[in-house]
């Protein structure tokens, strides 16, 4: 009898050991990509976080897959500067601003991020563009491909555009609101291969442009208001 009541409590206690550490590794591991990382959290994708971040100029410390202090105010910086909500997480929302798609929010594969693509593209258009000629509208986003193809900046769209610093329309929140069918349309031609812009990686409207820098690069096409150049 008493060697069944042993054999019991020790088939529980290896029980509940399983449950804790079945329950630790669900809950608690951060060396996936979760989709979710924040303050304690490791793994490839905090990498990932660090690495674009880092090349953006928002962050100065080591790409290690830890989410310390430094990578949690880096996030938060890049959330204040991209209208973003600034609580330090890197949710789905921060994590699709910078070109991050886990296998979680983006189950359905490439289209999913070409859709993504297509609606960050068109929505820097209509903040930077709207009002413009429609060849201007698809010329800012050629602008924005040419310098995804460009190795002198970021490799993806939504890096481009959430760069520090490189479009008025992220600065003052207009990259917030919601494009228009034709700043769509002009997305999807841009897409779809219409340089408008001849090969441009700037652009600037010269009746307010103060920079003296960007008056010096070479003119490739003048379109409604802004001239484009390289």
């Amino acid at each position: 009898m008493k060697k069944n009541r042993k054999r019991i409590i020790s088939i529980i206690s290896i029980s509940l050991v399983f449950i804790l550490f079945i329950s630790y590794n669900i809950f608690f591991r951060n060396d996936t990509v979760d989709a979710l990382s924040k303050y304690g959290s490791r793994g490839e994708e905090v990498r990932q976080i660090q690495t674009k971040l880092k090349r953006w100029g928002y962050y100065d410390g080591n790409v290690d897959g830890i989410y310390g202090s430094q990578t949690l105010a880096a996030v938060k910086y890049f959330q204040r500067k991209n209208g973003l909500k600034v609580d330090g997480i890197a949710g789905k929302n921060t994590l699709e601003a910078m070109g991050i798609y886990s296998s979680s929010s983006s189950s359905s594969g490439s289209s999913s991020s070409n859709s993504n693509d297509l609606n960050l593209l068109s929505r820097i258009i209509y903040g930077e563009a709207r009002g413009e000629p429609y060849e201007g509208q698809v010329a800012v986003g050629a602008v924005v491909l040419n310098r995804v193809r460009s190795s002198s900046f970021p490799n993806t769209i939504a890096g481009v555009i959430y760069q520090s610093g490189a479009f008025v329309a992220v600065s003052d929140g207009q990259i917030n609101k919601t494009p228009n069918s034709t700043a769509k349309k002009a997305a999807q031609d841009a897409l779809n291969g219409w340089d408008p812009s001849k090969g441009a990686i700037y652009y600037f409207n010269p009746k307010t442009a103060t920079n003296k820098w960007i008056w010096s690069r070479p003119m490739t096409v003048t379109i409604g208001n802004h001239r484009f150049c390289k």
